[in-house]
Protein backbone atom coordinates (compact mmCIF):
# COMPACT_ATOMS: atom_id res chain seq x y z
CA UNK A 1 0.00 0.00 0.00
CA UNK A 2 2.91 2.59 1.28
CA UNK A 3 4.73 1.55 -2.31
CA UNK A 4 1.23 2.30 -4.49
CA UNK A 5 0.93 5.67 -2.86
CA UNK A 6 4.93 6.55 -2.78
CA UNK A 7 4.69 5.54 -6.59
CA UNK A 8 1.67 7.81 -7.08
CA UNK A 9 3.14 11.07 -5.49
CA UNK A 10 6.80 10.70 -7.26
CA UNK A 11 4.10 10.32 -10.69
CA UNK A 12 2.72 13.49 -9.72
CA UNK A 13 5.30 14.84 -9.06
CA UNK A 14 6.80 14.80 -12.26
CA UNK A 15 3.66 15.34 -14.04
CA UNK A 16 3.97 18.82 -11.86
CA UNK A 17 7.97 19.62 -12.79
CA UNK A 18 7.30 18.52 -16.33
CA UNK A 19 4.08 21.74 -17.17
CA UNK A 20 6.06 23.88 -15.02
CA UNK A 21 9.28 23.51 -17.24
CA UNK A 22 7.10 23.70 -20.19
CA UNK A 23 4.76 26.58 -19.17
CA UNK A 24 8.04 28.40 -18.03
CA UNK A 25 9.98 27.56 -21.22
CA UNK A 26 7.02 29.53 -23.76
CA UNK A 27 6.66 32.39 -21.55
CA UNK A 28 9.69 34.05 -22.24
CA UNK A 29 9.31 33.36 -26.29
CA UNK A 30 8.78 36.78 -26.15
CA UNK A 31 9.30 40.39 -24.99
CA UNK A 32 8.26 40.72 -21.34
CA UNK A 33 4.46 42.37 -20.85
CA UNK A 34 4.42 46.10 -19.90
CA UNK A 35 2.25 47.28 -17.18
CA UNK A 36 1.40 50.45 -20.26
CA UNK A 37 0.60 47.82 -22.27
CA UNK A 38 -3.52 46.89 -23.00
CA UNK A 39 -4.54 43.44 -22.00
CA UNK A 40 -5.78 42.05 -25.35
CA UNK A 41 -7.13 38.00 -25.30
CA UNK A 42 -6.54 35.85 -27.73
CA UNK A 43 -9.30 33.86 -28.80
CA UNK A 44 -8.05 31.98 -31.54
CA UNK A 45 -4.74 30.12 -30.83
CA UNK A 46 -4.14 29.91 -34.64
CA UNK A 47 -3.26 33.68 -34.96
CA UNK A 48 0.02 34.84 -34.83
CA UNK A 49 1.01 37.12 -31.74
CA UNK A 50 1.97 40.83 -32.69
CA UNK A 51 5.52 41.46 -33.02
CA UNK A 52 7.12 43.60 -30.56
CA UNK A 53 7.28 46.80 -33.42
CA UNK A 54 3.30 46.52 -33.73
CA UNK A 55 2.58 46.48 -30.13
CA UNK A 56 5.19 49.53 -30.28
CA UNK A 57 2.73 51.05 -32.67
CA UNK A 58 0.12 50.22 -31.14
CA UNK A 59 1.37 51.84 -27.85
CA UNK A 60 2.24 54.89 -29.48
CA UNK A 61 -1.60 55.67 -30.61
CA UNK A 62 -2.67 57.12 -27.55
CA UNK A 63 -5.09 59.66 -27.34
CA UNK A 64 -6.97 61.58 -24.65
CA UNK A 65 -10.75 61.75 -24.60
CA UNK A 66 -12.44 64.76 -26.71
CA UNK A 67 -14.86 66.32 -25.03
CA UNK A 68 -18.01 68.16 -25.87
CA UNK A 69 -20.25 70.75 -24.51
CA UNK A 70 -23.86 69.97 -23.62
CA UNK A 71 -26.10 69.00 -26.31
CA UNK A 72 -23.39 69.46 -28.69
CA UNK A 73 -21.49 67.40 -31.73
CA UNK A 74 -18.98 70.14 -32.97
CA UNK A 75 -15.39 69.85 -32.06
CA UNK A 76 -13.57 72.71 -29.92
CA UNK A 77 -10.07 73.75 -31.39
CA UNK A 78 -8.45 71.57 -28.90
CA UNK A 79 -9.80 68.41 -29.67
CA UNK A 80 -9.28 69.13 -33.59
CA UNK A 81 -5.29 69.53 -32.68
CA UNK A 82 -5.22 66.52 -30.69
CA UNK A 83 -7.13 64.54 -33.70
CA UNK A 84 -4.47 66.23 -36.57
CA UNK A 85 -2.00 64.07 -34.55
CA UNK A 86 -3.54 60.83 -34.06
CA UNK A 87 -4.45 61.42 -38.11
CA UNK A 88 -0.77 61.47 -38.66
CA UNK A 89 -0.01 58.37 -36.46
CA UNK A 90 -2.50 56.18 -38.50
CA UNK A 91 -1.08 57.16 -41.91
CA UNK A 92 2.10 55.99 -40.64
CA UNK A 93 0.89 53.05 -39.18
CA UNK A 94 -0.87 50.86 -42.15
CA UNK A 95 -2.05 48.22 -39.78
CA UNK A 96 -3.37 50.11 -37.21
CA UNK A 97 -7.12 50.55 -36.63
CA UNK A 98 -9.37 52.58 -34.39
CA UNK A 99 -12.99 52.30 -32.87
CA UNK A 100 -14.40 55.84 -31.91
CA UNK A 101 -17.04 56.03 -29.17
CA UNK A 102 -19.39 58.70 -28.15
CA UNK A 103 -20.44 58.81 -24.78
CA UNK A 104 -23.01 61.54 -23.14
CA UNK A 105 -23.85 62.66 -19.31
CA UNK A 106 -27.33 61.22 -18.42
CA UNK A 107 -29.50 64.46 -19.34
CA UNK A 108 -32.23 63.06 -21.92
CA UNK A 109 -33.67 60.30 -23.13
CA UNK A 110 -31.87 57.29 -23.69
CA UNK A 111 -32.90 57.35 -27.20
CA UNK A 112 -31.70 60.83 -27.52
CA UNK A 113 -28.48 60.13 -26.17
CA UNK A 114 -27.69 57.08 -28.11
CA UNK A 115 -28.48 59.61 -30.88
CA UNK A 116 -25.96 61.95 -29.78
CA UNK A 117 -23.08 59.86 -28.76
CA UNK A 118 -23.27 58.19 -32.69
CA UNK A 119 -22.88 62.26 -33.90
CA UNK A 120 -20.13 62.56 -31.81
CA UNK A 121 -18.79 58.96 -32.92
CA UNK A 122 -19.42 60.17 -36.64
CA UNK A 123 -17.63 63.87 -36.31
CA UNK A 124 -14.59 62.67 -34.77
CA UNK A 125 -14.71 59.86 -37.49
CA UNK A 126 -15.30 62.40 -40.07
CA UNK A 127 -12.51 64.33 -39.48
CA UNK A 128 -10.11 61.82 -39.10
CA UNK A 129 -11.04 61.03 -42.98
CA UNK A 130 -11.32 64.24 -43.59
CA UNK A 131 -7.35 64.33 -42.57
CA UNK A 132 -6.69 61.19 -45.02
CA UNK A 133 -7.34 58.31 -42.92
CA UNK A 134 -8.84 55.75 -44.78
CA UNK A 135 -12.81 55.18 -43.62
CA UNK A 136 -12.68 51.27 -43.67
CA UNK A 137 -9.65 51.88 -40.85
CA UNK A 138 -12.49 53.76 -38.55
CA UNK A 139 -15.52 52.25 -36.74
CA UNK A 140 -17.86 54.48 -34.57
CA UNK A 141 -19.82 53.52 -31.81
CA UNK A 142 -22.32 55.08 -29.28
CA UNK A 143 -22.95 54.20 -25.80
CA UNK A 144 -25.00 56.97 -25.09
CA UNK A 145 -25.50 57.20 -20.97
CA UNK A 146 -24.13 53.83 -20.29
CA UNK A 147 -20.35 54.47 -19.94
CA UNK A 148 -19.68 56.88 -17.95
CA UNK A 149 -16.45 58.23 -17.06
CA UNK A 150 -17.14 60.23 -13.70
CA UNK A 151 -20.86 59.95 -12.23
CA UNK A 152 -20.40 63.01 -10.08
CA UNK A 153 -18.83 65.10 -13.03
CA UNK A 154 -21.18 64.82 -16.35
CA UNK A 155 -18.81 66.70 -18.37
CA UNK A 156 -16.27 64.19 -18.08
CA UNK A 157 -19.48 61.61 -19.82
CA UNK A 158 -19.64 64.10 -22.75
CA UNK A 159 -17.11 62.61 -24.74
CA UNK A 160 -15.47 60.41 -27.44
CA UNK A 161 -12.57 57.60 -26.99
CA UNK A 162 -10.61 56.31 -29.34
CA UNK A 163 -9.49 52.94 -28.93
CA UNK A 164 -6.93 51.39 -31.50
CA UNK A 165 -6.08 47.98 -32.91
CA UNK A 166 -3.71 45.80 -35.45
CA UNK A 167 -6.28 45.02 -38.42
CA UNK A 168 -5.05 41.89 -37.21
CA UNK A 169 -6.62 41.36 -34.53
CA UNK A 170 -9.23 42.70 -35.72
CA UNK A 171 -9.34 39.46 -38.06
CA UNK A 172 -9.47 37.57 -35.37
CA UNK A 173 -12.42 38.52 -33.49
CA UNK A 174 -9.86 39.82 -30.53
CA UNK A 175 -11.31 43.04 -30.35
Amino acid sequence: MTRTLLCLFLTAGLVGCASRAANSSTSHAGPPPTASAPATPRHDDSSRPASGEETEALLALTSAPIYFSLDSATLAPEARDGLEHVAQALRQRSLAKVTVSGHTCELGTTEYNIALGQRRADIVRAYLVRLGVEPQRIAVVSYGEERPADVNTPEKNRRAELSFRLAEQARAGEL
